[in-house]
This record gives structure tokens, sequence and C-alpha cells, in this order.
């Protein structure tokens, strides 16, 4: 199997987790860099069309998995670093908007729209990366077929993104959205969650008003990452993009939408077909100030300069995030490709995680 993973982000916290999970897995495994070359990394710009084909060309992937990573809307970083593997996985930037919102459009609407329509040539899965905040937070849980409503650029950007890899017939596209990431970092500042770390850990007196109104669902790299291999191992996506997916807020039932492809699915011995939008998530709720909490309770350490907030952002210079856009998960679940053939879709628990991985 071979798998091309493209990340987009500077920080490297999801990329390296897939890659070494398809490594493990024994997948082919491509890096793409936008910047660097060396050992398993090629330097890849994706805006170039030329140079992407040929390269894609050359390797022949089975799964390209398009990573979007950097999901703080507050962080204006623009995106640099690409990993291609048996999977391609790109990734994109939530808020380049405000340094770069031409480039960030390319990235997220362009760029996709470009690799779906490769994937009908070179015969790959394209896994598109999106995010939960597609949703505009109002009345959770979002299924896959739910109405987006994106608040912000980032999740509009993202929103763009879909539509664009959905909107090319006869590709094989998935779309997988995620919560917002967590795991094993060079850096705490590398992930929107690891980062409590260091205000938890911060002693000096220093006080930090933390939200503790909008809920969300941390997820942890490793395991979405080991979710990748499953999937990729299950078969290429058997599911076409009906016109529903871009227009409708109501589907009919996913048998009625893919009755010939759960007919070929049953003829290869698959369970079901890989339908055109996934949902992972874990399902604990956690505010930013909830989370902080638990990282006091594991170091043990005192929490008093962390002071909740439970208003809504406003002011000049505000970033409006979506209140609670928990991801309705069944539809992956349905998949079956727990570790055991089985629904579980293999989520760690917040606090254990993080207590063993604090103590190591």
């Amino acid at each position: 199997m071979r798998t091309m993973i493209r990340s987009l982000i500077k920080r490297r916290v999801f990329c390296p987790a897939v890659r070494e999970a398809l490594e493990k897995a024994h997948h082919e495994v491509l890096g793409l860099s936008h910047t660097r070359s060396g050992e398993g990394l090629v330097q890849l710009d994706l805006t170039k069309r030329e140079d992407v084909e040929r390269a894609f060309e050359d390797f022949r992937p089975n799964w390209v998995i398009h990573c979007a990573a950097e999901r703080r809307p507050d962080v204006a970083e623009k995106v640099r670093y690409l990993v291609s593997a048996a999977v391609h996985l790109p990734f994109g930037s939530p808020d380049s908007f405000k340094r770069d919102p031409e480039g960030t459009r390319i990235l997220n609407a362009q760029v996709p729209e470009h690799l779906a329509s490769l994937s009908k040539k070179l015969k790959y899965t394209l896994v598109y990366i999106s995010t939960d905040y597609v949703f505009d937070g109002t009345s959770p849980p979002y299924t896959p077929s739910s109405t987006p409503n994106p608040l912000q650029l980032y999740g509009q950007s993202k929103r763009d993104g879909e539509l664009a890899v959905l909107g090319v017939a006869g590709a094989s596209v998935i779309i997988l959205r995620v919560p917002v990431l967590y795991g094993p970092a060079p850096r705490n500042s590398d992930s929107a969650i690891n980062i409590l770390l260091d205000v938890v850990q911060d002693q000096s007196g220093k006080t930090y008003k933390m939200d503790h109104y909008a809920t969300r669902y941390p997820t942890n790299v490793l395991d979405i990452a080991q979710f990748l291999v499953r999937l990729s191992e299950t078969g290429p996506a058997l599911a076409r993009t009906p016109n529903h997916y871009l227009t409708s807020a109501t589907p009919p039932s996913f048998p009625s939408i893919f009755p010939q492809s759960l007919t070929h699915a049953a003829a290869l011995g698959y369970k079901k077909p890989i339908p055109p939008i996934l949902h992972y998530s874990a399902a604990e709720p956690f505010t930013k100030y909830e989370i902080c909490l638990v990282y006091a309770k594991i170091l043990g350490l005192p929490h008093g300069h962390i002071i909740p907030d439970a208003e809504p952002p406003s002011g000049p210079g505000a970033t409006t995030r979506p209140r609670d856009c928990q991801l309705y998960t069944r539809e992956t679940e349905d998949l079956r490709v727990g570790e055991e053939g089985d629904a579980s879709l293999g989520v760690s628990l917040f606090e254990e995680w993080w207590s063993a991985y604090l103590k190591k």
C-alpha cells in the first residue's frame, strides 16, 4: 500500500503521528515538505500543479491524506510543513487569512480540488481532513449531513475545501472532520490543548483568564492516526459523492443514497462502503478551564491563578468560536474498522492518557 501524507502545518503534532502509524503498518510512505528535502522527504510546492502531477505520477499512491491540523483561529501562521506517504495528508491553517487570505484560500480550496481531480486520473483515494468548525455550535451533535454554517474564516475556508473536493465528479474522496487535537509534541505550543500545560505550570504569580464558555472535545492524534491506518486497509472509497452532500439540508438514508455502492461493497466482502463524509471525535466534553483543572490535578499544582471566564468572546479583536460543535460519530463507528473489527473508534480517555504521558 502506498500512501502520501501532506502537512502544511509548521507545528508537528498530527502529521508525524500519522506517518509513524503508517510505517509501523508497513505502508510505503513518502514525505513531502514545502521547504525541506532529505531522508524520507521530497520538497514540493502543492500550488505548482505540474510539479505535483509529476511527483504523484512517479509515486503512484493508493491513498492521499490532506491534513489540516493548525486550527487555532487566533493564530495567524502560514502553512509550511508537508508530509506525503502511502496516504496523503495535507494540512490547512485556520487563520492564515489575517496575513495571507488569498494564499489560504488557494491552499484550502484550490489545492484540494486539484488533488481530487488527480485522484480520478491516478486512481487513489483522497482523504481531506476538515474541522468541526464548519458548524456554528448552536445545535449539537452534528451528523456528517448536518448543514454547515461556519462562524469564522477558518471554518469557512475548510468548508470551501470540502465543497471543492466533493464537487469533482468521479473522484474517490473522503472528508474526515475532527475536533481540536492533542498528543505527543516537541513543544506544548504545537497544540492548542498541550499549551494549557504551560499555563498550569506557570506558578510565577501571573494570572490567566481562561475560557469556560465553549465546549471542546479534545481528541488524541495517535487515535486518529491508527484510525486512518485501519481505514486505508478496508479498501478504496466505494461511494461517490451524491449532489445531496453539496445542497441538501436533510438527506435521505444512507442505503437509499448509495444502493449500487452497497451492492458493490458486499460483493467485495466489505461490510459497508466508505461514505464521503466521516466524523472522528472523542466524546468527553471540556472547556479550556476544565482542561487546566485536569492538568493541575495530574501535576499536583495549585490553579488559583487561572480564572474561569464563562462569557462569550466579545470586544475588539475577539475571535468568534462556536460554543459546542460536538461531532456525531455513529456513521464512522458503523464502518466497524476498530482494532478488533468492532464499532469502537479506539478513543483515548483524556485524563488517563495525560496521566500516563506526563509520568513517563
